[in-house]
């Protein structure tokens, strides 16, 4: 009977956000129960302070409860993010397992140390908020942008390029402090992250591990905003993720995953050398390379030739890989392999 009981309390909160307003019919489907008991574990979840109701019995809608934090901090080189995550953060995720706090430990100061060095700002919030499921921290600085300022270091011609330099890893404008690692190595060991800057959004998600999204917003924001999101249960721990990117036994950061779809500008097909070249910027760093063609319908020839027979002839030392290829995408990649001496 505990089991069973247990088992309903799982479901309706894995699925109340996405059926707030039908989640008793969806139980009572689910487990072959009556309309009265799926309510009376609705109404328990509700006493218990996990869910809260609002409106009429025959439109009741159920949330999940959230509880939230607000930190400020003015931004300055003697912040130290170990301190303020031991002090501010921490005990507000004691409640968490060991897996997820390692993780947010990492993550948290990873991010919150950017924003100190990098940002050029002047303060720093910080949002924390709870659920029964989920806990997600947001970092909103407001500083010069971080698309903005790796389109300026890098010399960009526009800041959708800086997000396909941040999504292949080692990417820093301040090689003397940081290794590069952090934004890439944080998007992975969340369930989902997103950066906003000026005109430009990028995401990852954990569920499409090989999925990175960019999007132009409408309105241009000032400085970064960083949301991390994470499972309360979650059992991904850092050493697997930071091991699903090391090709050697010393765990070096030498694989990386590349979003060929980050390439492009709006609507442009890839076809070009110019883009090609866009795509395979600072890859000498790795060993491996795996260039996701996700949504990726077809590539020119000279876009082709360019990444699988010009570079990959100048670098044998690097393991270009496609993967997720569309069939008129292995053709024209194999065309250009077959030129290959």
């Amino acid at each position: 009977m505990a089991e069973r009981q247990e088992e309903v309390r799982a479901f309706i909160l894995e699925h109340i956000e996405e059926h707030p307003t039908d989640i008793a019919r969806l139980v009572q489907n689910e487990f072959s129960i009556s309309r009265q008991a799926a309510h009376k574990y609705l109404r328990h979840l509700r006493d218990e302070g996990v869910l809260e109701s609002s409106g009429h019995t025959n439109s009741t809608s159920y949330a999940l409860v959230q509880t939230k934090q607000h930190l400020l901090f003015q931004l300055s080189p003697d912040l130290e993010e170990d301190v303020v995550w031991r002090e501010q953060v921490a005990p507000s995720l004691r409640h968490l397992n060991s897996s997820a706090r390692k993780i947010w430990h990492y993550a948290f100061t990873e991010m919150f140390n950017n924003a100190v060095d990098h940002s050029d700002g002047a303060r720093l919030h910080v949002f924390i908020t709870h659920s029964h499921t989920r806990t997600q921290i947001a970092l909103l600085d407001d500083g010069v942008g971080i698309f903005k300022k790796i389109q300026r270091a890098l010399s960009l011609e526009d800041q959708r390029h800086a997000v396909l330099e941040l999504a292949k890893g080692k990417l820093t404008t301040d090689p003397s402090k940081h290794s590069g690692e952090g934004i890439f190595f944080t998007s992975r060991v969340l369930d989902e992250f997103a950066v906003m800057s000026g005109e430009v959004s990028y995401s990852h998600g954990s569920d499409s591990p090989e999925e990175d999204w960019v999007f132009e917003r409408e309105e241009q924001s000032v400085g970064t905003t960083v949301v991390m999101e994470l499972l309360n249960l979650t059992d991904r721990t850092l050493k697997e993720v930071f091991n699903m990117y090391a090709s050697d036994e010393d765990l070096r950061f030498n694989k990386t995953v590349i979003p060929v779809e980050l390439a492009k500008i709006g609507s442009d097909d890839l076809v070009s050398r110019s883009q090609a070249k866009r795509l395979l910027a600072r890859v000498d760093k790795f060993k491996t390379v795996l260039l996701d063609f996700s949504n990726i319908d077809t590539i020119g020839q000279a876009f082709a030739d360019q990444v699988f027979r010009v570079f990959q002839n100048e670098h044998p030392e690097i393991e270009i890989v496609p993967i997720n290829t569309a069939p008129d995408v292995e053709k024209m990649i194999a065309r250009a392999k077959a030129h290959t001496p």
